[in-house]
């Protein structure tokens, strides 16, 4: 049997008296690009909030190597989607990529050379070495999701989990971003990544979990996106190609 990177077991969360995620049990492989799809609505946002404990739930466990989120925080990356971010917030693009040093040298202690080399690295594998002296906020779309992405390199996690990475982006962007996750998983990374676009994530991934409120399919992408599993997740008929 596959070992899990993460194991989610009865997981059900109500928001504003809406139920969002209803009673989901689902894991994910380590190592493996694993995309997290279903419609707008269908709860994939809230499912990353609830597993890293940034909004209550009404039951469930979740736990990541085998292991509670508090054991392992450390060892997981988290990049939020952009307009949940402060792009005014008066940063440069390194400082930002130090911040995933954080974990290791607390807020209060100076950075070593290995701190410096692991943000140099970072940068360098999200293609914006020549950016890092650049206020966040002056940068595009793009570049900034970038930078989050280095970030989480900076912090050498285990576990990278991203939400909509690849909205809001140009074609060169994504495949540069796409090359970056690529190389994450041959390194022994696990990556979880909410995509919404349907025509791509055949391609993208190694493993699909469809989810809308509850959890549609998971498992090898030819299985999840059978037309049966589409149907029932978005309603009507969906064209892939």
């Amino acid at each position: 049997m596959k070992e899990s990177a993460i194991d989610i077991n009865n997981l059900s969360v109500t928001l504003s008296g809406n139920l969002i995620l209803d009673n989901i049990s689902v894991s994910v492989e380590k190592g493996m690009l694993t995309g997290l799809i279903g419609p707008n609505g269908a709860g994939k946002s809230t499912m990353l909030k609830a597993m890293l404990g940034l909004i209550p739930v009404n039951q469930g466990t979740i736990t990541f190597f085998g292991k509670p989120l508090n054991e392992i925080r450390k060892q997981i990356a988290f990049v939020p989607q952009r307009q949940e971010i402060d792009w005014d917030f008066p940063a440069t693009v390194e400082e930002i990529v130090l911040m995933g040093r954080f974990p290791f040298t607390g807020f209060f202690k100076r950075y070593s050379s290995e701190d410096k080399n692991e943000v140099e690295q970072a940068l360098a594998s999200a293609g914006i070495t020549n950016l890092k002296n650049r206020q966040i906020g002056k940068l595009s779309g793009g570049q900034q999701q970038r930078v989050f992405i280095a970030r989480a390199l900076a912090q050498q996690a285990s576990l990278i989990i991203l939400d909509e990475p690849f909205a809001g982006i140009d074609a060169a962007t994504e495949e540069t971003i796409r090359e970056v996750f690529i190389q994450l998983k041959n390194n022994g990374k696990t990556v979880l990544i909410v995509h919404h676009d349907l025509q791509t994530a055949a391609e993208y991934f190694d493993r699909l979990i469809l989810l809308n409120v509850k959890i549609i399919e998971e498992g090898k992408k030819e299985d999840v996106l059978k037309e049966e599993n589409l149907i029932s997740a978005y309603g009507r008929k969906v064209k892939l190609y």
